[in-house]
């Protein structure tokens, strides 16, 4: 089965820490939330590793600096370097000095993040639209307390006519206290005021794949996300394998509904699904099983029952597993659009 006809999660007898030689693990919603970590993270990050899995973090907040995530991450308990932390802001800077000469001047909306990465590629930031000669606008995640006057900067500059990057397009990022605006909701608002459309370079776009490969060399990548539209996209589109876990801004409603490139190959509830294989999704009694739940379609709905033997149901992510396969098989190269909600109420989703 190809990615790009996905119509089921896949299985695997290997551990996938140890079918997979480089996790590009996303972070927000993924390993820490709010700064905080994520239940089961920081055990499973250290086992993957001691089993041989290179770890590599790819986030799509431009905010922080390499060298800030990894120390957060190391704080965590997860001892981290630099070199393995990649952001969209190293993504798009590369972008940028590939269409603009050495030394030129970028207007900056956002962190320190995408200043250090524009300077890494000798480019030179700057914070007004008055500068001479700006090259470029970049937009990148600022935090929740980015002044509204930065939005104003940037229409200034691209409604003149200067070329206007943008990090990533996520409308919304998870925290502590539940979930915010991204950096997709900043961009909309400088599209508003100019009509014009950024350059991206973010998941699930290639410059953040090439960015990715150059800086890591993976050979037999998983990508671990917990957004359809830019970490599981993102696999899609480089045509690597992918985990979902259910940590961060997606749902089971969502995923059941995903459609094609959103579909990851596997699914799992946490970070310790890299620790385990991945039970196998077989047709049974007109639909789909895994481990011990059965998913069937019908009346436009779905529903899912426990398969029957001595253990019991199981783990109700194989339920999840079943339905996914049914909803996918049903939508074709579409997303499901049947009633979701009953059969994942019956798995505690």
């Amino acid at each position: 089965m190809t990615r790009q006809s996905r119509t089921s999660p896949a299985g695997s007898e290997r551990s996938l820490h140890q079918a997979y030689d480089t996790a590009l693990m996303d972070l927000d919603g993924v390993v820490y939330a709010g700064g905080n970590a994520i239940a089961h993270a920081v055990e499973s990050l250290a086992a993957a590793r001691e089993g041989g899995m290179h770890l590599a973090y790819v986030t799509n907040n431009a905010l922080r600096t390499p060298d800030a995530v990894a120390e957060h991450l190391t704080e965590l308990g997860i001892p981290t370097e630099a070199g393995e932390v990649i952001t969209s802001a190293q993504a798009v800077a590369r972008l940028i000095a590939e269409q603009v000469e050495p030394g030129s001047k970028v207007l900056v909306i956002g962190g320190e993040g995408l200043r250090v990465a524009l300077r890494e590629r000798g480019l030179v930031p700057v914070e007004s639209a008055d500068e001479e000669d700006l090259a470029a606008v970049v937009q990148g995640y600022g935090g929740p307390d980015l002044p509204w006057g930065r939005f104003a900067e940037a229409a200034y500059a691209v409604n003149r006519g200067v070329p206007w990057f943008a990090s990533n397009t996520d409308l919304t990022i998870p925290g502590a206290r539940g979930i915010g605006p991204g950096n997709g909701a900043a961009v909309e608002v400088v599209r508003i005021a100019t009509g014009a459309e950024p350059q991206v370079a973010g998941k699930p776009l290639p410059p953040m794949h090439r960015e990715t490969v150059l800086r890591t060399g993976a050979e037999r990548p998983l990508v671990v996300g917990d957004r359809l539209d830019s970490d599981i996209e993102g696999a899609f589109n480089g045509d690597v394998d992918s985990l979902l876990v259910l940590t961060g801004v997606t749902d089971a409603v969502q995923l059941l509904r995903a459609e094609p490139r959103h579909r990851p190959t596997y699914v799992d509830r946490d970070l310790r699904g890299l620790l385990t294989g991945q039970p196998e999704v077989v047709e049974h009694a007109g639909g789909r099983r895994c481990g011990g739940w059965t998913a069937v379609h019908a009346d436009g709905r779905l529903d899912v029952e426990p398969t029957g033997g001595a253990g019991g149901p199981g783990d109700p992510v194989d339920g999840l597993r079943a339905l996914c396969a049914v909803a996918w098989s049903q939508a074709g190269d579409g997303a499901y659009a049947g009633d979701v909600e009953k059969a994942l109420a019956k798995l505690g989703f």
